[in-house]
């Protein structure tokens, strides 16, 4: 038999390697930017097209690489970071695996620019699909200059499973974000299309994050600390009444670098037990420094994710670090012994003696001698009311007989007899009866046997109905506020918002006004607190950042599920049986009852026979 065993060519294996490290342009935003910092880089400029498919560039002023490191920086496995296995745990720079190049320009046109600080001029490289073009000398600035530009040009495949721009040009914001708070030392600027996106100058910590989430962060901060041999903490979480439904405002960095820890999550949500409420999830941008010989990078392809040696330990720390911060600075009641001086005597009153109390008694009071009262008009009204008391009986007896006459005639309207929805041909016949089981379903018989409906997928399916009727024929009714409604938002939500605009609009919602971090609102859709206007809109912002377009995708659509999830009904809210009933009735005269507006069961139904075999 023929061996049927060989070494794959070197360019198929750089595709191969290029999909683990290379996801979508976001991936490319990511190596870059972490190479820039690598360099040791103070400005960095990412320039993006189209959503990172046409071009991505990073521009940095950083070392620079020599003619040979250039050529050997698109070799795979090639790094200056590691020379033995265990480096790996003295890690202390973003890049080390020596794959993120190789991968890029296995896969796109890479233009390379780099000039070191003592030379004369630099280099540059040109790679389409692993092959070098062309490498030539070039007078450029301090720094390096890498575009990469057609990503997937190669591999058409890859390049059809990209989302839309608006949610590929998203994942971008993420990354640059995570980059950009981990490292507020960094003067870094971000453009879009020729648009101006952010402009982030050095600072600190708070300053980054303000200049990033808007002005309005800064009173939410609360700042927490804690040193120990083990585990240094610092950064800051987010008041209570400022949590949000969506976990947007999230961020661990542990020894500068962004991770995902579901575990970690948890000590930071259990040390705001008895703060939040049900389904709000709190902000925080924590910055961990452990030992570097206690932590494994090395267990995920982008390095988002990370071993800890003692996780318990961190658990316990970051738990405890949260919560002293929350009651130290008043957030969280405490249980505080010491002495209150509000309460102390003042020295005023030192040498001073109690007053004894004095009781005063009228002893000549006599309350049945009529002399006594000074008020005549009460012993005119006791003579009246003694004198004319039988006259409130006067003619009893005719009214009782009339009384009795009256009713024995009276006549009871019946109700008009209206057919069921559910098939019943006289009222006479069935009676519609609704139970709520445990404040989440709603039992209801029906002619075949019963119903079992989910409250809250049900009024979901009724409000998604009701929102986009309105938003299609363009007239939703508007409620006019008192006084304008203000709401601060990030740049990057402000951006998706005024995307929306015009169907919010279609919807009900009327905007006077929309600067770079807040929002006015002078009308609102009928039927829509005010109170509920920011909960919805973050819904909303939440589900255009994650939805997954396709050729029907609509924003109407999109606005009318997600206004339709954040004001349905919630599973453990007690109804009235009229408003059972009701939602009943509603979901049964919708187009769609038997699916949500997620295309998920809305009710189910059970026959007696199947109730009788549950019995056999």
């Amino acid at each position: 038999m023929a061996d049927i065993i060989q070494l794959l060519p070197d360019h198929v294996a750089n595709q191969i390697a290029a999909g683990e490290v290379v996801q979508r342009p976001s991936s490319v935003v990511k190596e870059l930017l972490e190479n820039a910092i690598d360099a040791e880089a103070t400005t960095i400029k990412l320039i993006i097209k189209d959503a990172g498919k046409t071009l991505v560039q990073v521009i940095d002023n950083g070392k620079g690489m020599s003619t040979t490191d250039a050529r050997l920086s698109f070799e795979r496995h090639a790094t200056s970071k590691i020379r033995t296995a265990d480096d790996l745990f003295q890690l202390h720079t973003k890049g080390f695996r020596g794959e993120a190049l190789a991968s890029i320009a296995a896969i796109a046109h890479v233009e390379l620019k780099t000039k070191q600080e003592h030379d004369d001029v630099g280099n540059a490289i040109i790679i389409e699909g692993s092959s070098i073009v062309s490498q030539d000398i070039v007078v450029t600035p301090k720094g390096t200059s890498i575009s990469v530009k057609n990503l997937f040009f190669n591999i058409p495949a890859r390049r059809n499973f990209l989302k839309s721009n608006a949610v590929e040009l998203r994942h971008i914001i993420d990354e640059f974000h995570r980059v950009a708070l981990a490292h507020p030392n960094i003067s870094l600027s971000f453009f879009n299309n020729g648009s101006d996106v952010f402009n982030l100058s050095m600072g600190n910590y708070r300053q980054r994050i303000v200049s990033i989430f808007g002005n309005k962060t800064n009173e939410k901060l609360v700042p927490v600390e804690e040193t120990t041999e083990v585990l240094k903490i610092s950064g800051f979480v987010g008041k209570p009444e400022f949590s949000k439904k969506t976990r947007g405002e999230q961020y661990f960095f542990v020894n500068d670098r962004f991770i995902k820890s579901g575990y970690l999550n948890h000590a930071i949500s259990s040390a705001f037990d008895g703060l939040l409420k049900n389904g709000l999830h709190p902000s925080y941008f924590l910055y961990l420094t452990v030992n570097p010989q206690t932590i494994d990078i090395n267990i995920h392809p982008t390095k988002t994710e990370i071993k800890f040696d003692d996780e318990h330990t961190l658990y316990a720390l970051l738990r405890s670090a949260v919560k002293h911060s929350l009651g130290q600075f008043n957030i969280a009641p405490v249980l505080d012994f010491e002495r209150d001086p509000n309460l102390d005597t003042p020295y005023d009153y030192n040498k001073s003696e109690a007053n004894n109390p004095v009781i005063e008694v009228d002893r000549s009071f006599n309350p049945f001698k009529e002399s006594y009262n000074p008020g005549k008009q009460t012993t005119a009204f006791k003579t009246q009311t003694l004198t004319n008391w039988d006259s409130l009986y006067v003619g009893l007896e005719s009214k009782g007989n009339d009384f009795r006459k009256e009713f024995s005639e009276v006549h009871f309207e019946s109700e008009e007899s209206t057919e069921s929805i559910f098939g019943s041909d006289t009222q006479a016949e069935y009676v519609q009866t609704t139970y709520q089981l445990h404040n989440k379903y709603i039992v209801s018989t029906i002619k075949s046997g019963m119903l079992i409906l989910d409250q809250y997928r049900a009024h979901q399916r009724i409000l998604y109905e009701d929102f986009l009727k309105s938003m299609t024929i363009k007239e939703g009714m508007s409620q006019q506020l008192l006084f304008p409604l203000e709401l601060h938002f990030s740049t990057t939500d402000i951006d998706i918002i005024k995307q929306l605009k015009q169907d919010l609009e279609h919807a009900g919602f009327v905007f006077s006004n929309i600067h770079k971090d807040l929002v006015e609102i002078m009308g609102l859709p009928v039927n829509i607190p005010e109170h509920d206007v920011r909960n919805i809109l973050e819904y909303l912002i939440s589900d255009v950042e994650n939805e997954v377009p396709d050729s029907n995708f609509s924003a109407t659509d999109l606005l009318a599920k997600s206004m339709a999830k954040s004001l349905a009904i919630k599973r453990g809210q007690s109804l009235k049986k009229d408003e059972q009933e009701h939602l009943v009735n509603s979901l049964f005269a919708c187009k769609e009852p038997n699916v949500s507006p997620n295309n998920k069961a809305t009710f189910i139904t059970m026959s007696v026979d199947e109730l009788d075999k549950k019995f056999i």
